[in-house]
């Protein structure tokens, strides 16, 4: 694969930011197999977000020749209350995560994983972590703390304001060329090229997914100072509001049911998630067939190639949002039908997984 290959593959939708793509293209001139990695914390059950999203950029990182950790982050779980504090329950959350990503075509055999804890038993992991918080203001650390998907006030104890160090001194720790996460991670990926340098360790690009949107009515809820920043954080997709979200082994019927009640305006294209899904999912920045089936008297079937035709189509109503919802799902039935057969044998794992989710 050629040099240009790799830069379109690593800048596929969900791709939403690169720091900076100029260094991006250095690391491939100068490196055949760059080191990438991807953190996420076991805690439930997998979304589109958390699990179809990441492991379809897995994938096109890895085909782009960069070898891959998929970071499995117990100890951030713990710090963060996640499973009720219960460590047992978050690696097994883990454990499920490796069969999700390998039921959305990640090859185990092209991908690393690794635990924070087996990252943690390294004393020079710990010295990264103190010299990042003697490095950092209070201030600063505050301000990161939203990438735990909690506000200030709802910090609950002293460990939680080192998790910012902690996953900054995870990137520098395992020598990453790039590090990828979602936007609502971008405080604690600064962090970590910022004290690359006055550590004097190698300074990872940082890659920033879309984060997708959950299937109710965006809103606001103090996440960041920026409004634009604030709405994404807040209105993504997240498995504690199951019916605002899509499980990736979710039946074909509760996909059809959860999106006929999405949030999907006539005519609105702005912050709508069943649109979201039909761009970074379905389309994903690529000519491919999308046809609307619907009825003669309703305009018979419409056959789109590229998203931005969709949503002009939709803007102007020709679309209606009924006919957009059921002709998304039937898209998404198939995209997730691997995830699905896999875990169609799992309930019990499933349903454990999800009460802990509660907890």
């Amino acid at each position: 694969m050629d040099l240009e290959d790799k830069i379109e593959l690593v800048n596929r939708l969900p791709t939403e930011e690169v720091i900076t793509q100029e260094e991006l293209r250095n690391i491939f001139e100068t490196n055949d197999a760059p080191l990438a990695y991807q953190g996420f914390e076991p805690s439930g059950l997998a979304h589109l977000g958390t699990g179809l999203v990441t492991a379809m950029k897995a994938v096109d990182m890895i085909n782009a020749g960069v070898k891959f950790i998929l970071f499995l982050a117990d100890w951030h779980a713990w710090i963060n209350e996640k499973m009720g504090g219960d460590l047992e329950l978050i690696r097994k959350s883990g454990e499920y995560l490796k069969e999700v990503w390998g039921s959305l075509g990640v090859d185990e055999k092209r991908v690393k994983y690794l635990w924070a804890s087996e990252l943690s038993d390294d004393l020079s992991y710990w010295e990264k972590v103190i010299k990042i918080t003697k490095g950092t203001t209070i201030a600063r650390m505050t301000r990161c703390l939203t990438i735990m998907g909690r506000k200030e006030g709802e910090m609950q104890n002293v460990a939680q304001y080192i998790y910012p160090a902690m996953q900054a001194s995870d990137i520098l720790q395992m020598d990453l060329d790039i590090a990828c996460a979602g936007m609502d991670q971008r405080k604690a990926q600064i962090l970590a090229r910022e004290m690359s340098e006055k550590l004097g360790v190698k300074k990872p690009v940082c890659i920033h997914y879309h984060l997708l949107m959950g299937l109710t009515e965006p809103a606001t809820s103090g996440f960041d100072r920026d409004l634009k920043t604030d709405l994404s954080i807040s209105s993504k997709m997240s498995k504690s509001t199951p019916k605002a979200n899509i499980f990736v082994h979710d039946s074909e019927e509760e996909i059809r049911e959860k999106i006929k009640e999405a949030y999907c305006p006539v005519k609105v294209v702005e912050n709508n998630p069943i649109l979201e899904i039909a761009k970074y999912i379905v389309f994903r920045g690529e000519e491919k067939e999308f046809t609307i089936r619907r009825p003669e008297k309703f305009g018979g079937d419409i056959t789109f190639w590229r998203y931005e035709e969709l949503e002009n189509a939709f803007r102007k109503g020709e679309i209606h949002p009924l006919d957009l919802k059921n002709n998304v799902s039937e898209s998404l039935i198939k995209i997730l039908e691997p995830s699905r057969k896999h875990f169609e044998n799992k309930k019990e794992l499933i349903g454990e997984l999800l009460r802990g989710t509660s907890r």
